[in-house]
């Protein structure tokens, strides 16, 4: 069983910067480590659904959105998931998710993810 546990979030102003970070742990699928894991960071702001921000798998993905401010990487274990977010805008205030899923290749679905972390808040005042 799969474990994420993300951490990060706060209170900026409009222009900062903010890295989340989400840390993988636990029984991997066949015993692989999670390289062989895409994952990825989705979001929730108030009164909207939850959507996709950035994946990290066979490559990376950013949502429109955020493309150009975001930066999704992982570390050398490839077991810390991490999200560098620059030039914060209040429309980026949401409670953001990491999300693992058993294969290697990208995805923008929420229903291909089997693991989710614990939400982040992040709110960016004007």
């Amino acid at each position: 069983h799969v474990q994420l546990v993300g951490s990060g979030g706060g209170l900026v102003q409009a222009g900062d910067s903010l890295r989340l970070s989400c840390v993988a742990s636990g029984r991997t699928y066949s015993g692989r480590t999670f390289s062989s894991y895409a994952m990825g960071w989705f979001r929730q702001a108030p009164g909207k659904e939850r959507e996709f921000v950035a994946g990290i798998g066979n490559g990376t993905d950013y949502a429109d959105s955020v493309k150009g401010r975001c930066l999704i990487s992982r570390d050398k274990s490839e077991s810390t998931l991490s999200l560098q977010m620059n030039n914060l805008k209040p429309d980026d205030t949401a409670v953001y998710y990491c999300a693992a899923r058993q294969w290697y290749w990208n995805s923008r679905r929420q229903s291909e993810y089997e693991y989710w972390g614990q939400g982040i808040e992040v709110t960016v005042s004007s």
